[in-house]
Formats: structure tokens, C-alpha cells, sequence
């Protein structure tokens, strides 16, 4: 309890010394670039089954980036595979899972498009290779998509010469 007392202070007082607002709905950054490849599906009950974030296909190794300012509150492996989760202020956290390397520690204060690790393989047994990230209010998983500004179709769309007339 101490702890998350701390944490939370940290990133009032973050706030405060950088003039930062807590992030609101859609305007967060991508933590990383590529398509939405399975959409958040939210559980039931608590324990229940369903998809508590978002996966983002992205090459192994990509830099994931902290999608608004915040203080890391976990960075470690949990049973083998490693995670991050940044604590935002106001009860909202962002979660950062399966990845290959983190390079950020617990209590770093981290800004909007800081990279915080690298992106793995993704779920196990999942292809493509992707991120999985997840958003928390109040300690219930919430739809990131409506946290994340909307994507820009720019590096999606090819055109064409088109034909002499």
C-alpha cells in the first residue's frame, strides 16, 4: 500500500513540475506502429475469458513507445515472458506484454513516445509476431482503442500512376 502511495504521489508531483494533463480519451500515441490484428474483447466477470487489450502486429524488436507520460509501476518477467505497465495518474495504467527486452525500471518517469522496451513474438503461439497492449481504469481492462489517437492510413495506401490519357 506504502508503494502505490508513493507511485501516486510520483506522478501528481510529475504532473505538477512538467505542466503535463493526464491523458484522455484519443489522444494517446501508438506504442508501436502496425494493424490492430485481434480487438479488445472484454471479460464477463474478472476472471473470465476474452482479450484484455488490443494486439498490434509489429516486427520482434521493435521500440515500444509509452503512449502518454507516466510512471513505470512494473517492469519484469511475470512467469517467463516480460512486461511493463506504466501508471498515468487518476487510476489509468497502460500494459505492455510478451516482449524481448525492457528498458525501463519501476518508479522511472517516462514521457509520451519514450521508449519503455522492445516488442517479442506475442502471444505464444500467435503469428504474426505482435505487441499486446492492454489499458487499465481503476484496475478493470478498458478498450486501449478509445485511449489511442486515430491512425493515419498514410503508410497503408499505395497510388498509382495513373494511365496516359
Amino acid at each position: 500500500m506504502l508503494h502505490r502511495i508513493v507511485v501516486v504521489s510520483s506522478v501528481i508531483a510529475l504532473t505538477l513540475l512538467l505542466g503535463v494533463q493526464t491523458a484522455s480519451a484519443g489522444d494517446w500515441l501508438w506504442p508501436v506502429s502496425g494493424p490492430v490484428i485481434e480487438p479488445f474483447d472484454a471479460p464477463d466477470s474478472p476472471y473470465g475469458t476474452g482479450h484484455r487489450g488490443i494486439d498490434i502486429a509489429t516486427a520482434v524488436g521493435t521500440p515500444v513507445r509509452a503512449p502518454a507520460p507516466g510512471v513505470v509501476a512494473f517492469s519484469g518477467p511475470v512467469g517467463g515472458s516480460l512486461f511493463v505497465t506504466v501508471d498515468h495518474g487518476g487510476g489509468l495504467e497502460s500494459t505492455y506484454s510478451w516482449l524481448s527486452a525492457v528498458s525501463v525500471r519501476r518508479g522511472d518517469a517516462v514521457g509520451a513516445g519514450m521508449t519503455v522496451a522492445s516488442s517479442g513474438q506475442g502471444h505464444p503461439g500467435v503469428v504474426p509476431a505482435h505487441l499486446h497492449f492492454g489499458v487499465r481504469m481503476n484496475d478493470v481492462y478498458v478498450d486501449p482503442m478509445e485511449y489511442l489517437a486515430p491512425g493515419s492510413v498514410v503508410g497503408l495506401i499505395r497510388l498509382a500512376p495513373l494511365a496516359p490519357a
